[in-house]
């Protein structure tokens, strides 16, 4: 860790031979402090070095986001490997969870997300979820992009772990009608945070909502939205702000758990446990509107 901090005040022109490191909690894939000197703080999260691609696409996703205009998010200071350890260093900002009024906020500005647009579905690079490899391989076509490089993915490495049966049988059924949810609805490339539970949503001291620890690609809009919903957190304030900023197609009631199911099978994937029998639950509720 010495090498690391040595190589941040070089980097940050920073004295940081008197520092505080305070670990914080939240995260289950990096450790994570925050940093403190007499006149400097920042947010720090360490990895293995042989991890430092996913820290390096997660400061590219932040950097989009940003560079979209429409929502906060914290500003990259420094990142790269030193040693053993892969860093990412951000500001550090006191967060608190999202009350009505930043979540009423934060549902105008991630609309306001979604209509950056382009010309494709993908990224222009892999990313992680959680610290599942994310497929990105870019496709003109959504319905052949989710059912490949979502559905299929995760199926794929669910077959690997022994998940097999009916979880796989139900899940080809399901990405070969994949077209019957998408015959009167054709979404546009989004500019997605691709990751955004309540856990990576919060807001400042000046109660300004913020989004944090993307896995950002250009995709269904519905896809963010369905995740806000698959482990709660927003509020009904949220909701609201986004459909009068950005009305959703009436299909979205069903297709949202089509979206959920991709994030329930990466849980199955990285935690096993109940998992399968939601994901199988969700494939049937699907199969049924066939």
């Amino acid at each position: 860790m010495q090498d690391l901090l040595q190589h941040l005040a070089l980097v940050l022109g920073q004295d940081l031979s008197h520092h505080r490191l305070t670990p914080v909690s939240g995260g289950d894939i990096n450790r994570a402090y925050r940093l403190q000197t007499a006149s400097f703080q920042a947010f720090l999260k360490i990895n293995r070095s042989a991890l430092a691609e996913m820290l390096s696409a997660e400061v590219e996703g932040l950097q989009a986001l940003a560079a979209s205009g429409a929502v906060k998010v914290p500003q990259v200071l420094a990142h790269g490997s030193v040693g053993q350890h892969a860093y990412l260093l951000l500001e550090y900002l006191p967060l608190t969870a999202l009350t009505d009024r930043s979540a009423s906020l934060l549902g105008v500005q991630m609309a306001r997300m979604h209509r950056q647009t382009q010309s494709y579905f993908g990224w222009h690079r892999n990313n992680t979820i959680g610290f599942t490899l994310q497929s990105n391989l870019r496709d003109s076509d959504w319905v052949r992009f989710w059912g490949e490089q979502r559905l299929g993915k995760q199926l794929t490495w669910a077959a690997e772990k022994g998940y097999t049966g009916a979880l796989q049988n139900k899940g080809a059924k399901l990405i070969a009608a994949l077209p019957t949810f998408f015959t009167d609805y054709q979404p546009h490339p989004s500019l997605l945070h691709g990751d955004c539970w309540g856990g990576n949503a919060a807001q400042d001291q000046q109660g300004r909502p913020v989004l944090f620890d993307p896995a950002c690609y250009w995709g269904d809009r519905e896809a963010d939205l369905a995740m806000t919903e698959l482990f709660g957190g927003f509020g009904p304030d949220f909701y609201a702000a986004y459909q009068s900023e950005y009305p959703l197609d009436p299909g979205y009631g069903v297709r949202k758990y089509l979206y959920n199911l991709y994030h329930i099978l990466n849980h199955l994937n990285m935690f096993g446990g109940g998992y399968q029998a939601q994901a199988l639950q969700m494939m049937e509720r699907l199969l049924a509107e066939v």
